[in-house]
């Protein structure tokens, strides 16, 4: 088993606490589907948030899907002009069985512009 990072990101239409619960639900959710992972296989979770986004802690989202014992960070992404706005990112941290190669990245909800060379 290896330790490996895996990458995410969502866009939300607007600074809501409810659209971000759901938005995070959704994208750690299809983390987990992706890669065929549990609770028990993360180590820990970055969360980034784009200077926009005032309403809610990212983070506190996971906790409804039992993100309770993990090690959770939000953060917020460098305010470069002209990048996307209302995005939230993960870094998550898991132990994994699959090569680096096979690592699924999720990129949600218009986020696959950040990055179309690993959004699937």
């Amino acid at each position: 088993m290896a330790l490996r990072g895996i990458r995410g990101a969502t866009l939300l239409a607007a600074d809501d606490s409810a659209e971000m619960a759901e938005a995070v639900v959704e994208l750690l959710t299809e983390v987990m589907s992706r890669n065929n992972l549990t609770l028990d296989d993360f180590v820990s979770v970055v969360f980034t948030a784009t200077p926009d986004l005032h309403c809610a802690f990212p983070a506190a989202a996971a906790r409804q899907l039992g993100f309770v014992d993990i090690p959770l960070m939000c953060a917020q992404e460098i305010d470069v002009a002209g990048a996307v706005e209302r995005a939230i990112r993960i870094l998550a941290h898991v132990n994994s069985d699959l090569p680096r190669g096979e690592i699924q990245h999720v990129y949600l909800r218009g986020a696959e512009v950040l990055r179309q060379d690993l959004a699937q």
